[in-house]
């Protein structure tokens, strides 16, 4: 996927781990286990989880080997259904390996893609890679994933973006985006998260709350922004974690309840940390690459 920041390469990847999904059988998940005795499964990715910097790689070999066990003739049977009906389509492209699929980035479309069967994020080419075995599962869901990536292109954001100006919505993004420049949240006065460890909230993820100011919160002027506020609130300021505070955060081990929820905070468990880390660690490689430059 393209897009200005490599954000469709962070979506799947990172340095040390890769992702991967494949349709459920009980044999197929004992050999993936067996292969990869260190994998762990994403609830929220719906995929495994591969870590090691050859992971991609050893990956592809795995699957290579899955497709062709599953059926041997199902790429050739992938690649005659295309040439008698293909996809037609500018995100669409294809080579000896399979097709490709290169679109602007929408976890929408990422969410999409995944439930293709064998479908890969190519970090290399920036591309999802689908080998013809899997042609009438993409036929099946190509209308989403095409109509999809048309309203995420530029000119269409833009347009979208006119059509706000001048809006309720537009100006309430406006005082979100203002709102959250402050680093504040308010947070139940009788019931407040520790200081200087990462945190789960409501409003902005995982931060960390760096001092309780005392003040309350009005209500009439924020109902807009945090309408779910029930009780007494007072203004804390809070922080991005560091990557380093992330990877020595203990998880929860229980989800958080309906009542955490309420009061807008609650301790992360180990997917809400698993993403933060790939998002600090996206964040410090473009913070290296910029001081490099």
């Amino acid at each position: 996927m393209v897009d200005g920041d490599d954000i469709g390469q962070d979506a799947m990847e990172d340095d040390e781990r890769a992702a991967v999904s494949f349709p459920f059988d009980r044999m197929t998940v004992q050999r993936f286990r067996e292969t990869f005795p260190r994998a762990c499964w994403s609830d929220r990715r719906k995929a495994w989880l591969v870590p090691g910097k050859t992971a991609r790689r050893r990956i592809d070999r795995w699957m290579a080997r899955e497709e062709s066990r599953a059926d041997p003739y199902a790429d050739a049977k992938g690649r005659d259904a295309f040439a008698f009906e293909p996809i037609l389509s500018p995100y669409l492209g294809v080579d000896r390996e399979g097709f490709r699929i290169k679109t602007p980035y929408s976890r929408k479309l990422v969410e999409e893609i995944r439930q293709v069967p064998f479908a890969r994020w190519d970090g290399d080419t920036k591309v999802w890679r689908v080998p013809f075995a899997s042609y009438e599962d993409l036929v099946n869901r190509w209308q989403v994933i095409e109509t999809e990536a048309q309203r995420c292109e530029p000119e269409e954001r833009r347009k979208r973006a006119e059509a706000r100006k001048g809006t309720d919505e537009e100006r309430t993004s406006r005082r979100r985006a203002a709102e959250r420049k402050r680093r504040r949240i308010p947070l139940p006065a009788d019931d407040l998260p520790p200081l200087d460890r990462p945190i789960a909230t409501t409003s902005y993820g995982i931060v960390v709350v760096s001092d309780i100011t005392g003040e309350l919160v009005e209500r009439e002027e924020t109902a807009e922004l945090f309408s779910d506020l029930l009780e007494d609130h007072v203004w804390a300021t809070w922080r991005t974690p560091s990557l380093e505070e992330l990877v020595h955060t203990w998880p929860s081990k229980v989800e958080p309840g309906e009542q955490e929820r309420r009061r807008g905070w609650w301790l992360p468990t180990l997917e809400e940390l698993r993403e933060a880390r790939r998002t600090a660690r996206a964040r410090e490689r473009r913070a290296t690459r910029r001081t490099s430059a």
